[in-house]
């Protein structure tokens, strides 16, 4: 497709706040090769080597903006499984990570559609600081894809799991080993409606309980960025409040999951106190072996990185929204109605963690390390 050079007018104004101190990165991959150009506009690969950021004028272009791509299953799993599907197209594939800044990630898709981006897959760091860019793009043409985090465009494709089922399966599993006494939510970034949503699924199924008092919800809080030393804090806190009486923890994703139970041990309560997560993370799969969180609920990111990857490239060349393959209706929590793909999610716990060894996301080895031997069925 013909590049497409972005004229700064539309958001000038946050764009020049956002690259003010020349910060933020964009790596750009053709074949699966990396490469970074730095805010001067130099492009080089990881051996120094010079390259190109994009191809000829008939050349498929997708430009993804992470959030912050730090997190395991980003590099681990969803950014293999987008390329994997634009390479099958023979589309290229740009990116950029903002480090967790909603200013810097402005200024990376104004970066990304200056190097030619045919079609936009964002992970959103707030979904309302995005919405400006994002208005942009549409404007401009370019295909927009709000990858796993809601942004309340309507003229934007939504690909993600079902986050309110997510937050259901979680909280049956937890309800289902404490159906009464003393419970804490731990809650993702606020400026991502993930976190509602899996806080929706949660009221779902222990709402009743709640209002007649057999569960108390003693501590309730959002976590910045999801930030397991934060959230492990904001249990340390919770726990110096109730005198250790907390009998159950929702905690919506593994990462802070990790720093729930940490707070835990340091009181002597991990193993004993049933913790929820969400992504099936590594480290959380094994702590659900060895027992101190109880379920992790598995998003096989490779089904998103490959939907989101193959819509792109439908988007990329002419289709629709409404005309992605897979595509439903969902009523967002702004009044929108969102073309969507809603991927199903499943609870992983000490019983069927076959699931995601025979799925390959995780080795025996992996799961069961400093597991005692067939203290669960898949550590023999």
């Amino acid at each position: 497709m013909k590049k497409r050079l972005w004229a700064f007018v539309a958001i000038l104004a946050l764009v020049v706040a956002a690259c003010g101190d020349g910060e933020g990165e964009t790596t750009t991959t053709e074949g699966g090769g990396a490469a970074t150009t730095e805010a001067g506009g130099a492009t080089t690969t990881a051996g120094g080597a010079d390259t190109t950021a994009a191809g000829g004028d008939d050349e498929l272009i997708v430009g993804v903006s992470w959030n912050n791509y730090n997190e395991e299953r980003w590099a681990r799993w969803d950014e293999p499984a987008i390329q994997a599907a634009l390479d099958a197209a023979g589309a290229t594939y740009i990116n950029s990570d903002a480090g967790s800044s909603a200013e810097q990630q402005l200024a990376d898709v104004e970066n990304l559609i200056a190097q030619g981006a045919d079609a936009l897959i964002i992970l959103a760091q707030d979904g309302t600081a995005i919405l400006p860019a994002v208005a942009s793009a549409l404007e401009q043409g370019i295909p927009v894809i709000a990858y796993d985090r809601l942004i309340e465009d309507p003229g934007a494709l939504y690909i993600t799991f079902d986050n309110i089922g997510v937050g259901a399966l979680q909280a049956e599993v937890i309800f289902g080993l404490v159906p009464e006494g003393n419970y804490a939510i731990i809650k993702g970034n606020q400026a991502d409606a993930n976190a509602d949503f899996l806080r929706e699924g949660y009221e779902q199924v222990i709402g009743e309980a709640a209002a007649s008092g057999a569960i108390d919800i003693r501590c309730e809080t959002y976590t910045d960025n999801w930030d397991p030393a934060l959230a492990q804090t904001n249990m340390e806190q919770c726990l110096t409040q109730e005198n250790n009486e907390i009998d159950a923890v929702l905690s919506e994703n593994d990462g802070m999951a990790g720093g729930v139970v940490a707070a835990l041990d340091a009181q002597g309560l991990a193993g004993e106190v049933p913790v929820s997560g969400q992504d099936g993370d590594l480290a959380a799969l094994n702590r659900v072996a060895l027992g101190s969180q109880s379920v992790s609920v598995w998003k096989d990111a490779r089904e998103l990185g490959t939907a989101a990857g193959e819509a792109a490239v439908q988007l990329a060349q002419g289709a629709a929204i409404a005309d992605v393959t897979g595509v439903v209706d969902f009523d967002s929590p702004g009044g929108n109605t969102m073309t969507s793909i809603l991927l199903t999610p499943i609870a992983i716990t000490a019983d069927n963690l076959d699931l995601v060894v025979d799925a390959g996301w995780i080795t025996v080895d992996e799961v069961c390390q400093g597991v005692t031997a067939g203290s669960v069925a898949v550590c023999p």
